[in-house]
């Protein structure tokens, strides 16, 4: 078996500046247009998976309350494979009341509450309830540690090599919790693409009332900024004003994150300045379609000798108005492949290069499942292969 490349090309000419998550921040000549800039900032095109602006991507810093977007990440996980559920009742331990009553956001648990999943998420994700993440996590893995170790797992899982959650909720410790922007756009990103349906139905609400007490959302995007749907904000004395959010327009799905400015009004003002940006400074093309064939790869021992590779979501490229770049797409697989294949198998690259610099790698499929060859097909491949 050897790597094999395939080389397509489209001629779309002139030039593109932008860069995937994986690699070093775009050459843009563009600033955000706004007078508060946040040390660290990122905003990636999930639709493309380009990164279109990033500053101290990689520095670790304290992620206070955006923490709770991994609390709800793993709860999310959890349900998919039935280990929690959005009905199940939790209960609030006596020590977990005294320690977190009225500490910091939350969504005033009583002492003797009897509340579900489903509830406990909406005040996390609403209201950054601190109760109730820490009411989540012991009740659904028996103590605070253990569900940070399944926050830790998650977060390896996804690739945040330059993370560590040591809370549910994000509260102060010393920085033991730390993440980086490059991994929170991450895990957002996982979160929107494996949990659509959770994310719509728990993260970006205006409000929350409980317990007679009705609260605000402090999203600063949400509301104010066409097609905002959330993340989390964050804020500690330690940590500064942060936020995680996510937008969708027309298709096209913005990832954001802005953190360790000095005050509020600089994150919310830094924060919808940084994705209205990426939104008018860029078009998006599509390239190819849902399962449309992208190239074709040979088959070893298979019922059919060649099949054609396909992606299975839509192929897109961010380029900035005024600009048309040079694409080139490699696709890249052990070859040839070898059956049987199913059609939900991963078996080739496809490698977007843009004036000679790598933009973006994504999946391919098969477009159908392969199966092995028959005695009679094997001779009959073999003749093919013999008359060249």
């Amino acid at each position: 078996m050897r790597l094999r490349l395939k080389f397509l090309s489209l001629g779309l000419g002139g030039a593109l500046a932008a860069t995937s998550a994986g690699h070093a921040a775009p050459a843009v000549d563009a600033r955000i247009p706004t007078p508060y800039e946040a040390p660290i900032a990122m905003l990636v095109d999930l639709s493309s998976g380009q990164t279109l602006f990033a500053r101290e991507e990689d520095r670790r810093f304290m992620p206070a309350s955006i923490t709770k977007v991994m609390t709800t990440m793993v709860a999310f996980e959890w349900m998919e494979r039935g280990k929690l559920f959005p009905q199940q009742v939790m209960t609030v331990r006596p020590d977990t009341f005294r320690a977190w009553n009225r500490k910091g956001s939350t969504m005033y648990l009583p002492h003797d509450a009897r509340i579900t999943v489903d509830e406990l998420l909406h005040g996390i994700t609403t209201v950054s309830a601190n109760d109730a993440s820490v009411v989540l996590a012991e009740g659904a893995a028996g103590s605070v540690a253990r569900w940070a170790a399944a926050m830790n797992d998650t977060a390896a899982r996804l690739g945040m090599a330059d993370s560590h959650f040591n809370t549910p909720n994000g509260w102060m410790d010393d920085g033991q919790t730390f993440v980086t922007a490059r991994d929170l756009v991450t895990l957002g990103s996982a979160m929107i693409r494996r949990h659509p349906s959770k994310y719509h139905h728990f993260v970006g609400k205006k409000g929350l009332e409980y317990n007679g007490i009705r609260q605000n959302n402090h999203d600063p995007i949400r509301g104010v900024v066409p097609g905002a749907d959330g993340i989390k904000t964050g804020f500690t004395n330690q940590a500064g004003y942060g936020f995680l959010g996510s937008a969708e327009r027309n298709g096209r799905r913005l990832v954001m994150v802005v953190a360790a400015s000095p005050r509020g009004r600089e994150r919310n003002d830094a924060a919808r300045a940084l994705i209205e940006w990426g939104f008018s400074n860029f078009d998006s093309r599509r390239l190819f379609e849902t399962n449309e064939r992208i190239a074709t790869a040979k088959v070893q021992d298979g019922g059919v000798s060649e099949i054609g590779l396909v992606s299975h979501r839509p192929v897109r490229l961010s380029v900035p108005h005024g600009r048309m770049p040079k694409v080139d797409l490699a696709v890249r697989y052990e070859g040839p492949l070898r059956a049987p294949i199913a059609d939900d198998e991963e078996v080739a690259r496809l490698i977007v290069t843009v004036d000679g610099e790598q933009v973006n790698t994504l999946p391919l499929y098969a477009e159908r499942p392969v199966t092995e060859a028959t005695v009679i097909q094997r001779v009959f491949n073999g003749l093919w292969g013999w008359a060249g």
